[in-house]
């Protein structure tokens, strides 16, 4: 049997006694995918996300699928602001007339010769951008789409001016952000686009950073994200991986402690912690070379770039009422299994003072419980339980870190746990082998003699 792939479907080619026959399905994965990015869709309805992209990657091949992914978004309700660099645009535009964009310090000086090779590769560029979105050939991505795109004068700036004796003549910086204009465009479904240009007062054109822009405008508008698509990572050479979840503070501390970061990669991290700082609660950054990572970002709880959070994307703590569901959800198979004992929705209801879990992305992927028995001193630890797509990350022992830490704090000294056959793992974790005797008394009287489990304690 052959097996050919298409867009949306597996063509499968098989031959028997000389006839070829075909048939197709779509794949099971897509369907799975589908109903894993279903509480993502809600979740991101009526939010607001600003996106910035570089000029690189408006050049990419695959822009044009960005641009549809973009569109897709606008779709499901999600509120956006389009940011887009022009930076080896302008590049070409100077090139043409011999001329070269002046950089002191990182920072461009942009002069009377510069400017109108700026304002003219910015309004191609906007051009382009808004071309892509209302297309809507039959057999695209994005047919039957009306997309309306707004543009304006959202972005009052002014002159960066004389710094350390360098007069950056056109070069600005953002000083306001028109909310209300923008906010109006937005209620009225239209995707706002952004270049990285700014008007002052007095009527002159300032050439701006377009990350800068991004910046500002999701501060100000309160963004829900705010999302930068440009060259990604860290270099393949880099002694370490750009980790894929930060706080404010640990991308602080990684621009501190590395000094030789991408200047891109630096620019980003620097805005992502001015941007959670001042409210903005996340900020992604994604690698603009492969195809589809928009979605796979937004879309999926691991996500496929780097997440800057103002709080902790992961969160160990203590269980509460609204838990309940995604704790059977989460032993159900097991209990299938008979690796667990089954516990209905009342009972855990009852018992879910006792419960500590894991939740990440406000989905529960750990879990796991603590009966106290203050007489004897001892907790048992039941239900550890951490979701299949995060086992062998170490996610377990730290939620059993966890429940020792409560242990003790409750004066216990003894933890015992009853398994069936996670025996080595417990071993392995400080655990030894005792009778049902040494099982509380409350805890004894109950002991499943069909189960069979075998019993467990460790010292603390």
């Amino acid at each position: 049997m052959l097996i050919a792939e298409t867009r949306t479907h597996l063509l499968f080619i098989s031959v028997d006694r000389g006839k070829t026959i075909l048939s197709t399905d779509r794949p099971l994965h897509e369907v799975h995918w589908f109903r894993s990015a279903a509480p993502y869709i809600h979740a991101h309805r009526n939010r607001t996300f600003t996106i910035a992209f570089t000029g690189e990657a408006i050049q990419e091949p695959s822009f044009s699928n960005l641009i549809h992914d973009i569109a897709l978004l606008g779709s499901l309700g999600i509120q956006l602001v389009l940011v887009h660099g022009a930076r080896p645009q302008i590049e070409a535009a100077l090139a043409q007339r011999r001329l070269k964009l002046r950089y002191v310090r990182g920072l461009r000086v942009t002069d009377n010769a510069a400017l109108p090779c700026v304002k003219k590769a910015v309004g191609a560029v906007r051009l382009e951008i808004e071309a892509l979105l209302s297309m809507g050939l039959p057999n695209s991505p994005m047919a039957g789409a009306r997309v309306r795109v707004a543009s304006g004068n959202f972005i009052t700036a002014r002159p960066l001016g004389v710094r350390e004796g360098i007069d950056y003549r056109h070069t600005g910086e953002v000083r306001k952000v028109d909310v209300e204009a923008i906010r109006q465009r937005l209620n009225n479904n239209a995707i706002v686009l952004l270049s990285p240009l700014g008007y002052s007062p007095t009527g002159e054109v300032f050439n701006l950073s377009a990350e800068d822009v991004a910046t500002a405008s999701a501060i100000a508008l309160g963004a829900d994200k705010l999302i930068f698509i440009g060259t990604g990572g860290l270099p393949a050479t880099a002694p370490f991986p750009l980790p894929r979840e930060l706080t404010a503070s640990e991308a602080k501390k990684l621009l501190e402690s590395t000094p030789g970061l991408p200047p891109e990669l630096a620019g980003h991290l620097q805005s992502a912690i001015h941007a959670c700082r001042l409210r903005v609660p996340r900020v992604h950054i994604i690698n603009q070379h492969l195809d589809g990572a928009l979605l796979m970002e937004l879309f999926s709880r691991d996500g496929i770039g780097t997440l800057v959070t103002a709080m902790a994307f992961e969160d160990t703590r203590r269980a509460a009422i609204e838990d309940v569901g995604g704790i059977l959800e989460l032993i159900a198979p097991l209990e299938e299994k008979d690796l667990l004992v089954r516990r209905s929705r009342e009972r855990l209801e009852m018992e879910i003072h006792h419960f500590t879990v894991m939740e990440r992305d406000g989905t529960v992927i750990g879990c796991a419980a603590l009966y106290p028995f203050p007489e004897e001193k001892m907790g048992e630890l039941a239900c550890l339980v951490i979701h299949p797509d995060y086992r062998q990350s170490g996610r377990a022992t730290a939620l059993l870190s966890s429940i020792e830490k409560g242990a003790k704090q409750r004066g216990l000294n003894r933890l015992c746990v009853l398994t069936t056959q996670t025996a080595h793992w417990f071993q392995e974790r400080g655990f030894e082998p005792a009778d049902l005797a040494a099982l509380p008394e409350n805890k004894r009287v109950l002991y499943n003699y069909q189960r069979n489990s075998k019993v467990f304690i460790k010292y603390l």
